[in-house]
Order: structure tokens, then sequence, then C-alpha cells
């Protein structure tokens, strides 16, 4: 298996650093407000984002982090997911990598989650 680089959370609004490696938007929806230019993505991974449903859930139940983690767990073994998160995996091991989202906690959202399933 191949030496993982580092795999970070940060917000897509916040100044780009220039330790962020890769940067991927997360997010199946595009950010209020956002430029592309602003952004400074060098990929928009919309096919590893939960579905509209689980989104929604989460949305009413913000303090059930765990409960969404299972649940977006369960959801990324849809091929279509699989195969976004084997190819995040993939530029982990190319470069540190820099999952964007849009949310206003990105600790308790889809991107730790995938950053925690990426680092295992």
């Amino acid at each position: 298996m191949a030496h993982k680089r580092p795999v970070q959370v940060r917000r897509v609004y916040d100044t780009p650093a220039q330790t962020d490696g890769t940067r991927v938007l997360v997010d199946r929806l595009w950010p209020r407000g956002m430029t592309k230019e602003n952004a400074h993505l060098d990929e928009w991974c919309k096919q590893v984002a939960p579905s509209v449903e689980l989104r929604k859930w989460y949305l009413r139940n913000p303090d059930h982090f765990a409960e969404f983690s299972h649940r977006y767990q369960a959801e990324l073994q849809d091929p279509e997911r699989a195969d976004a998160l084997a190819h995040l995996r993939h530029l982990a091991e190319e470069s540190t990598l820099t999952l964007l989202t849009a949310t206003k906690h990105p600790e308790t959202s889809k991107a730790e989650v995938l950053a925690a399933l990426i680092r295992r």
C-alpha cells in the first residue's frame, strides 16, 4: 500500500494555504457566493457527497453526528460513491489532500467523515 499524505478539512471560504496540496470540494452543491476563481479548486468531487435525503436528515438533526457518520458510511458503499472515495484515496497518496466544504462546522461534516476514512 502506498504512503498516504496528510488529509485535512477546511471551509471553502477560508483563504487557501500553501500547505493545502490538492484542494477538492466534496459538496454536492456549489458554495453560495463563491466564484470558481476564489475557490482555488483542483477538483469538485460531488459524486462522493451524501444523498439529498441524508443531507436533509442531518440538517434537521445536527446533534446526531455519530448517526450521520454511520449512515453516510453505508451510503459510501454505493458503487459511484465508492469509486469517488477511491479516487480521493489515490489523491491522498500523491500529495497533501484538503477536503473543502461550505458547511459552518467542518469538524462535524461529511468532509470530516471522508477524511477519517481516507486516513485509515
